[in-house]
């Protein structure tokens, strides 16, 4: 795979002819490589996991009651961008990486940027309401329900999908107009977009929400010291089921931050180093940044007897041969 399809440090004219990720075989025709081939595997498997799991998650919160709280429909906002990323974004990237010897090219580029830009930016201020959700539920519990009810989670949802969706067609657009001469499939069309961008798409939520958890973590060890000095089992077993819930999330996040910091901070330095970053290295990052959409869903099963219980039922094919809407899920 040349990973130049992915990222691009220069400005250079893309000349189609020249930038094949075909090989020539001896009578002068075009043949897919065996790195090929393995790469549409690889990147297939990923996506069949990816919108796999996602799509199992999504159905367990829609379809058992139980799981119609705040906190899970924004989880489940989460999810509809993970799955988008393996629905869209993969596909698009790998086609661009095996063939890219044709005219459209240069558009499934652009709608490929967009999508990437769009569904990671809404990822992350998913992730950054969840931390402000999971602090009214700990630091604040007798406001949580006021404070954070279905209509303010769907104001952070629709916060979420617009705002990214915006900031998307922005920088893409403003790349088509600096660059229409630039015939190269970039992550970002120019380097303003380069250098601005990850601050307000991922360092600045970043931020935010390591603040927010450091602070739900003081208050939470406080919480438990005084907890475990009453007797009365329910206030116990409540608070333990929002500290495990808390953590769940919080392990979420720093998966997150883990699959996705690498590229972030490439994508800062590499201007400043003036792109002395190897491309196959940025490509890796970027990878490793997709593939984070395929670990909530098991995140959430290791973690939540619940969706297990949900994950089963919807496996075995329980769910269709009655109305299990009420179930109590263990």
């Amino acid at each position: 795979m040349d990973p130049n399809f992915f990222v691009n440090s220069s400005d250079d004219v893309f000349e189609d002819k020249h930038f094949c990720n075909q090989s020539t075989n001896v009578s002068g025709m075009s043949t897919f490589t065996t790195t090929t081939y393995l790469l549409c595997a690889a990147v297939g498997c990923l996506s069949v996991l990816i919108m796999f799991g996602n799509l199992l998650l999504i159905t367990s919160i829609i379809y058992f009651k139980q799981l119609h709280t705040p906190t899970n429909y924004l989880i489940q906002s989460l999810a509809v961008a993970d799955l988008l990323v393996g629905f869209l974004v993969l596909p698009f990237s790998t086609i661009l990486a095996v063939s890219s010897c044709w005219d459209l090219e240069y558009l499934l580029c652009k709608v490929r940027s967009t999508f990437d830009i769009f569904l990671s930016t809404s990822s992350i201020l998913n992730l950054c309401f969840i931390s402000v959700d999971r602090y009214y539920a700990v630091c604040q519990p007798l406001r949580y329900k006021a404070k954070i009810n279905v209509h303010v989670v769907v104001i952070m949802i629709l916060v979420s999908w617009t705002v990214p969706a915006l900031n998307g067609i922005t920088i893409t657009i403003l790349g088509v107009n600096q660059g229409q001469s630039n015939r190269r499939c970039v992550l970002f069309q120019n380097l303003n977009s380069a250098s601005t961008g990850p601050v307000f798409s991922f360092y600045l939520p970043a931020i935010i929400m390591l603040t927010i958890y450091l602070k739900i973590l003081t208050v939470a060890q406080r919480q438990a010291r005084i907890i475990q000095k009453t007797t009365c089992q329910s206030k116990k077993s409540e608070s333990k089921m929002e500290r495990k819930a808390t953590k769940t999330l919080a392990i979420v996040m720093g998966v997150f931050l883990t699959c996705w910091t690498p590229f972030f901070v490439c994508m800062t330095f590499n201007p400043i180093s003036n792109f002395t970053i190897p491309d196959a290295l940025m490509a890796a990052f970027k990878w490793l940044g997709w593939s984070n959409s395929m670990l909530n869903p098991f995140i959430y099963a290791f973690f939540y007897s619940w969706f297990r219980s949900a994950f089963r039922m919807i496996l075995s094919g329980k769910i269709f041969q009655g109305d299990f809407t009420n179930s109590k899920l263990n």
